[in-house]
């Protein structure tokens, strides 16, 4: 089965956490944390730094790694880097996901996470 590393950023602002909506594939729809595959020889840390500037038109600072998630989908292995971030210049612009939500603690079960995104919701609750 082939493995595909992506990172993603949890990007927090004002005790929020934003929550983005697929617009493309085969998870069109899903709800997940932005970000996309590591190129060769980038690092984690710079890979969502340029991700984000990609898909959401702002830069973030990854503050922490949050947790690595291993999730088999039926086509592929997902290994994903998490990282708690904040936005430090910009407006979020959407590139290509079709909604965005700012999801206060107690709403992170009101969209309808991606499997792999749903283990890295139940570590936040741990967490904040």
């Amino acid at each position: 089965m082939k493995t595909i590393e992506v990172v993603a950023a949890i990007i927090e602002h004002e005790g929020r956490i934003l929550a983005t909506q697929r617009g493309y594939g085969d998870f069109k729809d899903g709800w997940e944390f932005p970000g996309g595959k590591m190129e060769p020889g980038e690092t984690p840390e710079a890979a969502i730094v340029r991700e984000i500037e990609e898909e959401l038109k702002v830069t973030i600072a990854p503050k922490t790694l949050v947790t690595t998630v291993e999730c088999d989908y039926p086509k592929f292995h997902l290994t994903m880097h998490c990282f708690l971030s904040s936005i430090v210049k910009g407006e979020i612009c959407l590139v290509e996901h079709e909604a965005a939500k700012w999801l206060s603690p107690d709403e992170l079960d009101s969209v309808d996470w991606l499997p792999a995104d749903v283990e890295v919701v139940e570590k936040l609750k741990t967490l904040l």
